[in-house]
């Protein structure tokens, strides 16, 4: 909820629009550690990266989409966050271990301990979620 809806829903606005309730937990991914765990998690489901840029317009709209992909059947997937800016050292050794030549925004699918899907800018906002359920 933004600050102006939370200013205007206190006054009583009775025309503001319901928040859409979100399906999606982000994991923010701010350590190497981290990746090892992803692969473990990997064996037994999938596990998403998104690699997005925070001074990025494009990156910004597709994070959006990608959130609004989410419906009650996909709250348990494993979706990890990847601010580029702040953790450049993590997102190249995302990379390098699973073998992803680096794009902005970008998804990554983990399964079994590798990249078994990656897809960037527009074309994570059209993949089908359900397949990695």
């Amino acid at each position: 909820m933004g600050i102006f809806n939370y200013i205007f829903d206190a006054k009583g606005d009775k025309d503001s629009k319901p928040e859409k309730k979100s399906y999606l937990n982000w994991t923010p991914l701010s350590s190497l550690e981290q990746l090892e765990e992803i692969k473990q998690q990997s064996k037994t489901e999938s596990v998403f990266i998104f690699k997005h840029s925070t001074s990025c317009g494009i990156s910004s709209m597709v994070l959006k989409r990608f959130e609004n992909l989410f419906t009650e059947e996909h709250q348990y997937l494993k979706v990890y966050y990847l601010d580029l800016l702040q953790y450049r050292n993590i997102s190249d050794e995302v990379g390098y271990t699973f073998q992803v030549v680096h794009q902005s925004p970008q998804l990554l699918v983990i399964k079994n301990e590798v990249s078994v899907f990656d897809a960037s800018h527009y074309d994570i906002t059209t993949m089908n979620l359900a397949r990695f359920i």
